[in-house]
């Protein structure tokens, strides 16, 4: 059976329609997948094909077929719209709220004047093309320096076969950032092929103008097409190239000096409690034993418990400074790896956290040996303070976690180049705290706080100590030992950790030095305070132990029934709890008999 020409004929068209149909969304499909083939290999290429994949994908975008008069195609970091344009064009506004998956938010304003050279010059009337892609990543578009961009992100715009330069009325791209921007320089720039040395183009500020609406939005007016960017320097000052080498190799040494010593002192303390039955009397703070000597004579048998709460103490102390150590190191090796990054950043917040804690409880318990010494019993002592030393921070890094995570992640330093006259700069980054505001509050501001209130104690040792000097009479021979006791002190308080708030003007550079040096090498010094004191214990018991011998064998001369009291330095037969500091006052050993001895 013939079919009617009429229908046949309309069954050709609905078979060329749809196979044209057909044709365009595999295309579609083809760029998209393009698309997600250049965000998905983006380390596994050399620099140099970044410009044939970006004129591919420029062409895909150009012979695209579409009946609408846009069309937009859309990855997770690659965004490209296309649209239609005739010589009657009003001007143009593509919002970022057009996209689905754009990250930031941006505006492109394009103006009357786009078209108009290009109408000009053609004979017949055709088509015009607006191509727009937008990244959020800036792998395609590294420089030689690795320059810092904003929000890491490219806005690129051209007019299919037509050059477009010199505009009058110019061209406005506004770039928002939910973070403050106003500890950076913010420069609009554009890419210019061709420029760099070992890239394939360089970021160039000619014929773009930039605009600081507010601390949170820079707008760039610029007279032509091509791909824009926000570049960012830190407005503060820069460390140059000269001085990264030396502050790096300064941190990884001290650092992991700091790292061995640590460990070193804990097994230590470990090996002296398996052998001896109990901690060694290390860590025994000079001037609370000056001053009990002072106050009422020789050493009572209770300061054990005293001594075994505080050891504890800085076995904790010492593992914080362990983690915060190791995540430092690690930190600068994941700063391109997202998830990773996130995750180390938020571990080395932490360790800083836990660290300046048990700062702060250094401080408190010797306040507590200074001012109370006697008659305080606190119930589980040790495990009330490593749940808040260890406890506390933890819930300051999730709250922050939960409340914004972007905070956390790779975060970019600014180095100076040796020349002078070069305005370019190179980035080292690590995974740390994006946020400046987070910064200030929970860096910043706690590390203030502890070291103000190590401070205040550590005045008020040094002003018992000179009380304590005012009541003898032989007190020069004891201003050596006085001076490391302070020293010591001043260390295990982290005094030092407050030399970053010196970093400004002329205090700059030696604050860099002696910072890094003696924040890098705290371990290392916790451990010579070990040491001192260690070897003060050893004598210490030497000669406690002569004078026990002989006051015992005096009172055996004169009460041959009467039992030998126990030494200051004789481990308990039973183990003290390690829940609760005693500070009680127990019985005092009589003075020996005759005062010549």
């Amino acid at each position: 059976m013939m079919l009617p020409k009429q229908t046949f004929f309309f069954l050709c068209l609905l078979a060329d329609w749809s196979w044209a149909n057909e044709a365009h969304r595999r295309a579609t499909n083809e760029t998209v997948e393009y698309m997600k083939f250049l965000e998905t290999r983006t380390f596994f290429r050399k620099r140099q094909d970044n410009q044939r994949l970006i004129h591919s994908l420029e062409a895909k975008l150009k012979n695209a077929n579409f009946s609408s008069g846009n069309v937009t195609l859309q990855t997770n970091n690659i965004q490209s719209l296309v649209f239609k344009l005739t010589c009657d064009f009003s001007g143009l506004t593509i919002n970022s709220s057009y996209l689905e998956k754009a990250q930031t938010r941006h505006i492109m304003q394009f103006p009357t004047e786009l078209t108009q050279r290009a109408c000009k010059a053609r004979e017949a009337p055709q088509e015009l093309r607006l191509i727009c892609i937008y990244f959020d990543m800036k792998y395609f578009f590294q420089d030689d320096d690795n320059s810092l961009l904003l929000n890491d992100n490219i806005l690129g715009a051209s007019l299919v076969n037509h050059s477009v330069s010199s505009l009058r009325q110019g061209i406005n791209i506004s770039f928002w950032h939910n973070e403050s921007l106003e500890r950076y320089d913010l420069t609009c720039v554009f890419w210019k092929e061709g420029a760099g040395k070992a890239s394939w183009g360089a970021w160039s500020t000619a014929g773009c103008e930039t605009i600081l609406i507010s601390s949170y939005q820079v707008l760039c007016h610029c007279d032509h097409l091509t791909y824009f960017a926000v570049l960012m320097k830190l407005s503060s000052t820069e460390i140059s190239m000269e001085l990264l080498a030396p502050l790096t190799y300064i941190s990884i040494v001290g650092c992991s000096l700091s790292t061995v010593a640590s460990l070193l002192t804990i097994l230590l303390h470990f090996y002296s409690r398996r052998i001896l039955g109990c901690f060694p009397r290390t860590f025994n703070l000079g001037i609370i034993e000056h001053s009990r000597l002072v106050a009422e004579g020789p050493p009572i048998p209770h300061s054990r418990k005293k001594n075994n709460s505080t050891t504890y103490i800085h076995l904790n102390l010492h593992v914080s400074v362990i983690l915060l150590n190791i995540t430092f190191l690690l930190s600068p090796s994941l700063t391109f790896q997202p998830v990773a990054c996130v995750a180390m950043a938020a571990l080395l917040h932490y360790s800083l956290l836990s660290c300046l804690t048990w700062m702060a409880i250094e401080g408190f318990n010797l306040y507590l040996l200074l001012v109370r010494v006697y008659n305080i019993y606190i119930q589980r002592y040790i495990l009330k303070l490593c749940a808040f030393g260890w406890g506390f921070p933890g819930f300051v890094v999730l709250l922050l976690l939960l409340w914004k995570s972007s905070a956390y992640g790779r975060y970019e330093i600014q180095i100076k180049t040796s020349q002078e006259n070069d305005a370019n700069s190179q980035n080292t980054s690590i995974c740390w705290i994006k946020s400046m505001e987070i910064q200030w509050v929970f860096v910043m501001g706690y590390a203030g706080v502890t070291s103000l209130f190590n401070l205040v104690i550590l005045i008020w040792a040094v002003k018992m100590l000179h009380g304590l000097h005012c009541r003898e009479k032989k007190w020069e021979s004891r201003i050596c030992r006085d001076i490391t006791t302070v020293l010591g002190l001043s260390v295990l308080l982290g005094v030092t950790w407050s030399l970053p708030f010196f970093s400004f003007s002329d205090f700059l550079l030696p604050q860099l030095f002696l910072s890094t040096i003696f924040n890098s090498l705290y371990g290392f010094f916790l451990f010579l305070w070990f040491c001192a004191q260690k070897r003060h214990s050893d004598l210490e018991a030497e000669t406690s132990s002569s004078l026990q011998m002989i006051r015992t064998g005096l009172q055996s001369n004169h009460s041959p029934l009467r039992s030998p009291q126990p030494s200051s330095l004789t481990c308990s037969a039973s183990p003290v709890p390690p829940y609760g500091t005693s500070h009680q006052e127990g019985g005092v050993e009589e003075d020996m008999a005759h005062p010549e001895t």
